[in-house]
């Protein structure tokens, strides 16, 4: 995920400083114990300033999830595992890549808008389409290489591209809620060991 992550953002344009921010108090404390002033504080803005950029909490949190979406997209576009030539070798290495950045505090390699989905989804519809948006935009950039794998490897199966593409982000997603659960993060590279073996044999076997 970008980085630095951190409570206290680099100077900047204030409406930055608050998306920074939220990224980093709401994966720490959760959207609902958030509060504008906590927002604020960590962003060093004032409360005027936060209501000239946003109408409300709300808003941030759907603006906030929006730029975890563009700032993600950049980071990943220049991630590694794309110099592979092998398009399966690019899939398996996405998933090493993941592993890579648990590093560091739980709050800190978390997904933002995994967290925020589980606690809005229900609530505020708002946030959750846009956390949605976020992290099904992300599963859709695996599709083209596996695609190609599956034309490569010449799998025929009743599972599709995006359908795997989207487990990879489950499998994700579901490691940090462990990771948490359990005050572990081994827990979250230990489900992509497993990930990575499921692939593996997806089309190593088939």
């Amino acid at each position: 995920m970008p980085r630095p992550t951190k409570f206290a953002p680099e100077r900047g344009e204030a409406r930055t400083r608050l998306l920074e921010a939220a990224r980093d108090v709401i994966r720490a404390k959760g959207f609902a114990a958030t509060t504008v002033a906590d927002v604020c504080k960590a962003a060093d803005v004032t409360k005027g300033a936060f209501f000239h950029h946003f109408e409300n909490k709300d808003a941030l949190g759907v603006a906030a999830a929006e730029f975890w979406a563009e700032t993600t997209s950049t980071f990943f576009e220049t991630a590694p595992y794309h110099q592979h030539k092998d398009p399966l070798e690019r899939v398996l290495a996405y998933v090493d890549f993941r592993k890579s950045i648990i590093e560091g505090e739980l709050w800190a390699f978390t997904c933002f808008v995994g967290t925020m989905a589980q606690e809005v989804h229900d609530v505020c519809p708002d946030i959750r389409d846009a956390c949605g948006k976020s992290i099904f935009g992300h599963a859709a950039t695996l599709e083209a290489d596996i695609e190609a794998a599956i034309e490569q490897y010449g799998i025929a199966d009743d599972w599709t591209a995006a359908s795997l593409a989207r487990h990879t982000q489950t499998v994700i997603q579901g490691g940090f809620v462990l990771a948490k659960a359990g005050n572990d993060p081994a827990l979250a590279r230990e489900a992509l060991d497993h990930l990575s073996r499921y692939i593996k044999r997806l089309f190593y076997q088939a």
